[in-house]
Formats: C-alpha cells, sequence, structure tokens
C-alpha cells in the first residue's frame, strides 16, 4: 500500500503565504460555478443574472419560514473582509509579485468558520464571522496566528550554543544599547533595528550592529543578515526566494560564493539541491544584471550564505563573519579536545567575573591551552575579541561606504584597553601544555597579565586569599602527577613494542579516563580545596551529572550549557573549610538521663 505524501500548502506566487492565507480562498461548498459566489453575485460588480436584485435583497433581509434569518457564507466573509484593506497594499502586491507581504497579526479568535454554506450552529443563531486577524481555513491553529516568514522585516541573527541564549542577549544589550530590539529564541538571538526608524536608517543601523556585534560579542558563533524569507513547499520557491534579492547591490561577478543549508523538520529530499538552486538564483541574477556570473570558493568565499528551512518556512541569510566568531586569530597552539573560546566566555559569563575588584581573581588548575585565562585576561583588560581578525563584510558592497566607521570602531576599541584590576592564575601538570597556553597568551596580548606555572592541581597552594576557581576536567596525563605521568608514558612505548600481541596498555588522552580514577581525583581535589581555598568559588563544566556526589560537595547553582554536541553542567561550588554537615553530639552524658543517685 503506498504511503501518502504529507499534505503541503498551496503557495501563494505573489506573498509567499499558504492558499489558506490568499483572499480568494473559500471553502469548496460555498462557491459557484463561472467565479460566482453561492448567492449569484459576480466579484466584478455584476448582478446576478435571471433574478431580481431588489427581490434577492429583501430575501437576504427577511427571516426564512422557519424563523430563521440566512446567514452569510464563508466566503462572502472572507471577501467582505479583504474588501476593507486599503487598496494600494493589495494592488502594490499584485503589481510587484516579489515584495514581502507585510501583514502583520494580533490577537485573533481561534475559532474556523463552519463548513456548511449557512454557517448557522444548532441552536440557530448565526455564527459570528471570525476577526480579520483570526487563522483562516487551512492555515496552521495557534491561539495567535504566528507572523509567517513573509511578515518579518530585515535583521540580524546571532546564532550560540544551547543555553547561552540570555547570556548573549544580556551581551548584545550592552553592546549595542537599549535602542536596539532584541529577541531570543532557540539557539541564538533576534536583533532589529528601532521600530520608529525610517527604512533607511533601519539599513545604516543593521550596518552598524553587524560591525559592533562582530567585533565586540564573545558569546555569538556567527552575525548573519537575513535578506529574504518565503513558504515553501519545493526546491523552485528556493529559488524564487533567492532571486528576491537584488544581489547586485551584495557583490560583483568577480567575487565568489558559498552556500550552506540547515534544516530542521523540512520536508525536502536534499539539502544540496536547495542550497544548489539559491547559487543558481545568484548567478543568474547577476549575469542579466552584469553578464557574468560569479565563482564558487567553499573555503573562503566573499559572500557566505546560510539557507535556513524549516517545516514552512525558508530564510535567507548573508553571514558577515566568514569564519566563526569563536576563532579569535591567536589559537595556534592546542592540545587534546581543546575548548572553544565562546565557551570559554559563556562560563565566565555565567559566573558573572568581568575582572572587577569585587569580582576577585581567577584561576585555572588545568588550563590545557589557556582558553579560558586567556578569555578572562581579555575581559579584565577591555580587549575587544575581534581586533586580531578580519570579517567577511569587509569584502561586501554595503560596507565599503563604511569602512571609515569600521575603522574608527576598532580605534575606539584600543583605546579602550587598560590593566586588569585583579590577578589571572593559570597552570597545568604537564609542561607541554603550559607551555601551548605561555605562546598563546602571547599572541593574545594578554601574556604579561596571566602568572602560568607548572603544576599538579592537586598540590597547588592557594595564590591569595580570594578568588573563583574556574576550569573544564581534563582526564590521562593533565591530572595525573608528575610521576605517574612518565609511568604511563613508558607503560604505553612497552605495550607498543609488543606489536599486537594482547598486552594491556595505559594511554594517557582523555578518552581512556577510567570512571574509578576519575572518582579518587574528584575527591582529592574537593579534600585540597576544603583544606586550601575556602571562601573561595568553584565553577566546573562536565556532562558528568554525578560530579558533585562525587566530589562530596553539594552545589549551589548548576546551568546547561554544551560542549559542542555533549550536554554538560556548569557546576557551583561555594567552598568552606571542613564539612556543612551538622555534628553530632558525642557527650554520652548529655544524651543520657539522669541517674537516681544525682
Amino acid at each position: 500500500m503506498p504511503i501518502k505524501p504529507p499534505r503541503r500548502p498551496v503557495v501563494s506566487s505573489a506573498t509567499g503565504r499558504p492558499s489558506g492565507e490568499t483572499r480568494d480562498r473559500a471553502p469548496s461548498s460555498d462557491r459557484a460555478p463561472h467565479g460566482r459566489d453561492p448567492y449569484g453575485h459576480d466579484p466584478r460588480g455584476r448582478e446576478p443574472q435571471g433574478r431580481d436584485p431588489r427581490a434577492h435583497a429583501a430575501s437576504r433581509a427577511d427571516p426564512g419560514p422557519g424563523g430563521r434569518a440566512p446567514t452569510r457564507s464563508a466566503s462572502d466573509d472572507w471577501r467582505s473582509r479583504d474588501e476593507r484593506r486599503p487598496a494600494s497594499a493589495a494592488s502594490d502586491a499584485a503589481r510587484n509579485p516579489s515584495r514581502q507581504a507585510t501583514y502583520t497579526s494580533r490577537a485573533s479568535d481561534d475559532r474556523r468558520p463552519s463548513a456548511a454554506p449557512g454557517g448557522a450552529g444548532r441552536s440557530g443563531a448565526p455564527r459570528p464571522a471570525p476577526s480579520r486577524s483570526g487563522p483562516r481555513p487551512e492555515s496552521r491553529d495557534f491561539g495567535q496566528r504566528p507572523v509567517l516568514a513573509a511578515d518579518r522585516p530585515a535583521a540580524l541573527y546571532l546564532s550560540c550554543p544551547s543555553g547561552v541564549e540570555s547570556l548573549l542577549a544580556t551581551e548584545a544589550r550592552r553592546i549595542l544599547g537599549d535602542a536596539a530590539q532584541i529577541h531570543e529564541s532557540r539557539g541564538g538571538i533576534e536583533v532589529l533595528a528601532p521600530a520608529a526608524a525610517a527604512p533607511a536608517e533601519r539599513q545604516h543601523a543593521l550596518r552598524d550592529y553587524a560591525m559592533r556585534l562582530n567585533l565586540e560579542s564573545r558569546l555569538a558563533q556567527r552575525v548573519l543578515w537575513r535578506v529574504a524569507t518565503r513558504v515553501y513547499r519545493h526546491e523552485d520557491d528556493i529559488y524564487v526566494l533567492a532571486r528576491s534579492v537584488n544581489w547586485s547591490d551584495w557583490i560583483t561577478p568577480q567575487h565568489t560564493l558559498r552556500v550552506d543549508a540547515v534544516s530542521r523538520r523540512s520536508h525536502l529530499q536534499s539539502l544540496n539541491f536547495a542550497g544548489l538552486r539559491v547559487k543558481d538564483a545568484v548567478c543568474d541574477d547577476l549575469r542579466e544584471r552584469t553578464g557574468e556570473r560569479p565563482s564558487v570558493d567553499t573555503r573562503f568565499p566573499d559572500l557566505g550564505l546560510v539557507l535556513y528551512l524549516d517545516d514552512l518556512d525558508a530564510i535567507l541569510y548573508v553571514d558577515t563573519s566568514g569564519e566563526a566568531l569563536f576563532k579569535r586569530g591567536w589559537r595556534e597552539d592546542t592540545g587534546e579536545a581543546p575548548l572553544k573560546e565562546t565557551l570559554a566566555a559563556a562560563m565566565l559569563a555565567a559566573a558573572d567575573w568581568q575582572g572587577r575588584p569585587e569580582d576577585g581573581a581567577l584561576l585555572d588548575p588545568c588550563c590545557g591551552a589557556g582558553t579560558i585565562p586567556i578569555e578572562a585576561a581579555q575581559i579584565a583588560c577591555g580587549i575587544a575579541p575581534g581586533l586580531q581578525r578580519r570579517f567577511a563584510f569587509e569584502r561586501l558592497l554595503p560596507f565599503r561606504a563604511h569602512l571609515a566607521d569600521w575603522q574608527r570602531l576598532k580605534q575606539a576599541a584600543r583605546d579602550r584597553q587598560h590593566p586588569p584590576r585583579v590577578p589571572i592564575y593559570a597552570g597545568d601538570v604537564a609542561f607541554r601544555m603550559t607551555d601551548f597556553a605561555t605562546r598563546n597568551a602571547d599572541r593574545a596580548g594578554v601574556r604579561q597579565y596571566i602568572e602560568f606555572k607548572t603544576a599538579d592541581a592537586l598540590q597547588r597552594p592557594v595564590p591569595c586569599e580570594r578568588g573563583v576557581l574556574m576550569f573544564n576536567p581534563p582526564y590521562g596525563e593533565r591530572i595525573d602527577t608528575k610521576g605517574s605521568v612518565r609511568n604511563a608514558y613508558r607503560a604505553r612505548s612497552e605495550a607498543d613494542d609488543h606489536m599486537g600481541e594482547d598486552a594491556p596498555t595505559s594511554r594517557a588522552g582523555r578518552e581512556q579516563f577510567q570512571d574509578d580514577e576519575a572518582a579518587t581525583f574528584f575527591q582529592r581535589l574537593s579534600s585540597h580545596w576544603k583544606k586550601q581555598y575556602p571562601g573561595w568559588t568553584a565553577w566546573i563544566l562536565s556532562p558528568d551529572m554525578k560530579l558533585p556526589s562525587a566530589m562530596r560537595l553539594k552545589e549551589s547553582r548548576r546551568v546547561v550549557m554544551f560542549n559542542g554536541p555533549i550536554e554538560c553542567r556548569l557546576f557551583r561550588f561555594d567552598l568552606v573549610a571542613g564539612s556543612n554537615k551538622p555534628r553530632a553530639s558525642t557527650s554520652t552524658d548529655a544524651a543520657s538521663p539522669p541517674s537516681q543517685a544525682d
């Protein structure tokens, strides 16, 4: 038995809306032949044929034999409602099919019109027609009609790992000020220009926002400019979506491009083909306008496009960042499983550590390549994260006239730099990792502000009276003592000499760190912290949800964060000397009742 394909809405070529959202749509039972409604009216204004117009009007006004007043059909309701729309908006959409519709929704009545021509209920009273902003037939049934893709204005979208959206929104408000409209969504935030601004002022504001966010944001993965949106049902709609943009305003035929497609519940069978249709649209548009077409560069394109598809909407973005924003430009030496700079900045933001004197010192006892202490040092010094790299928007045409403003923003960021007000400490048990971290800090311009020390995390004494411990627990080589590291390397080399024999191997990598070894390490670490670091606050990022039990500590807060695809928790521990448990009374005299002799 063949499987029925999912029913997709018929999309209007003029507005990009589903067929249930169009003005001429009415239930099939209400339709009359030759384009007339059930009462014989011609939509072009002609009188019904074969009937007296006055008698027809009287029959509609007077109640019938049963005392029930005939009600208007659903097609009349939709038509009369649409006749109240401004004529300029409807005619403009008919003249220019590529123009996006801008009708927005308000709180709507979720009741649908009756399928019967009369539309009356069982009680005999006519059912009220739905409000103008209510959902039409075959539209999605929500309590409030959603704003479709064709209704959305141009905006910026900043992607980030799950769990960081609220932190990113706070950072964006600090960078842009209160004039920008910022809305959180799953996996990122949306930034819109002020609503009261004129269209030209909105474009200028978005250009300024894109430059500032690329330069200053530590938490965003990319800054994307939304250029086109549309309801789609197949790949041809994707082509129409991309053709609605004048690409000669963005690039010339001498530029290169690349298209990436991202999907969530899309019904298309091939995302690669959808991206190919976008590429064809860009090339066709430039060929018609200039006679030439651009080339494709999948590694270092001048114009990066991101096509996002869900079950109904297709959204096309221009990537203004180029490479991902976690690539600051200073990391060259890395160890095993390095931490991304954006995630390290998110850990510091969740702890509300900004390098202020009241925040205290910061210590990373297992720094690895130095990601956390370097990010902390740049925050404490006021160094913008994008000062040492280039961005894709610098090669795009809309920003060429504003490159002088871009240089002024960078110079203002350099003028804000200052020495840190709190000390920053870092170290690792492996000399190799300490050397990597030192060289990375030198390229980042903060080497003189971080005190690196090769030491065991289980033996490192407290550097000052109060501060914050923050680290991502490593495995194997970097948490063993120095002697056991040499033993591990020796055992691994001896096992390799067996050339395939069944001999036990001891690797020093993260993947070979066993559960019993981890439990022993964390128990010893918590005991060391209780003795040496009372009054400090510890933040640990770990995918192990039972980490507090392993450390025998009670967390005061946990924050959901994702390290790539791995779901983690950022645990906070308030360290105190000894134990938090109330001590039981050990005096037997106080517990026993008094004797008769007493």
